[in-house]
């Protein structure tokens, strides 16, 4: 199969049957169910400057469907992200000293991690943020944990890749075009400039290069989603408007679909490509890139210029109604 996003007429039905794969992946709502088995997320961001982004990621998560969602932020964060919300966990604990005494005691009891909403670029922050992946890489009980890793924790991982290479746990990146750049240069060692010649080969090598288990999102007019063995557009009608917070959307509903793929879904046979072990993160991937860009397309359609991605997150449930039945 050709998934090259160049192939007349090959795109088209890998994507229908990516999206199938995705609406397989979703859990039933059925009454023998308990809370916090359709997905526990924990999100890590929120600094002085940055309480938005964190509380849209989360928000996100939740209203794709996740049980439960956690922010570990900076301490003057915690409670302007619990004011705009009770439904989140809030823990305002990520500069302290000993911060990571309290976060790891959390970490066993979430599914997915989501890193760099918010997060900021103080030195103490990011060593603390170091210290969780290093964590989730060498502990015996959160080794297996996936990570979606945006905006600042993408800065992280550009100064210190080694954080990331080969990490077992799976691995989820979503970069725009300046951040891919950025990562292009540090870990293929090489200037990389976006062209749409450069770009699928550019993609499938820094995963190639992170591990079997990495894909990479490459945010744009049209998402690309890319693993060490392929690329695939992400289409799907969005506008022209590019108010902030959209990737903090993305990045919690992909989190949502992430552990429905790894958790919730795995007992469904993943036929799309079985011949890697990242093809359970390609289809959530995904299928977070086109709930994204529908809720975009509805919420513009009813605000025009002047939406925002709080009206973006209104668009969730009929936007995922619309993609995956249920």
């Amino acid at each position: 199969m050709d998934s090259t996003p160049g192939s007349p007429g090959g795109s088209s039905r890998v994507e229908a049957k990516l999206l199938n794969e995705a609406s397989v992946m979703v859990p039933n709502l059925t009454e023998d169910r308990h809370k916090g088995q359709a997905g526990r997320i924990g999100v890590i961001g929120g600094s002085m400057e940055y309480s938005g982004a964190p509380y849209f990621a989360a928000i996100s998560a939740l209203r794709v469907g996740c049980d439960l969602s956690h922010v570990f932020c900076c301490k003057e964060a915690g409670p302007v992200i619990k004011s705009y919300s009770p439904e989140l966990i809030v823990h305002p604990v990520l500069d302290l000293d000993n911060a990571i005494s309290y976060i790891k005691p959390v970490l066993s009891r979430l599914h997915v991690l989501v890193i760099g909403p918010g997060l900021g670029r103080d030195p103490k922050v990011l060593h603390t943020v170091a210290c969780i992946i290093d964590h989730c890489r060498h502990n015996t009980v959160d080794q297996k944990k996936p990570l979606v890793i945006d905006a600042d924790g993408l800065h992280l991982i550009t100064e210190q890749p080694e954080l990331v290479v080969d990490y077992p746990g799976g691995l989820v990146l979503t970069p725009n075009a300046v951040e891919f750049t950025r990562l292009a240069s540090s870990i293929l060692r090489e200037s990389w400039s976006p062209s749409p010649e450069s770009k699928a080969d550019n993609l499938m090598a820094l995963a190639s290069c992170l591990g079997p288990r990495t894909v990479i999102v490459l945010k744009g007019s049209q998402d690309l989603v890319a693993s060490p063995h392929h690329i695939l557009p992400a289409t799907g009608a969005g506008s022209g408007r590019r108010c902030g917070g959209q990737g903090d959307l993305l990045s919690g509903s992909l989190g949502t679909f992430l552990c429905w793929a790894l958790v919730a879904g795995r007992d469904v046979e993943c036929k799309i490509f079985p011949e890697i072990t990242s093809q359970r993160m390609v289809v959530a991937a995904y299928g977070a890139c086109r709930l994204t860009k529908e809720c975009n397309r509805r919420a513009f359609s009813i605000h025009g210029r002047s939406m925002l991605v709080t009206d973006m997150i209104d668009q969730i449930h009929n936007s995922f109604e619309a993609l995956f039945g249920q």
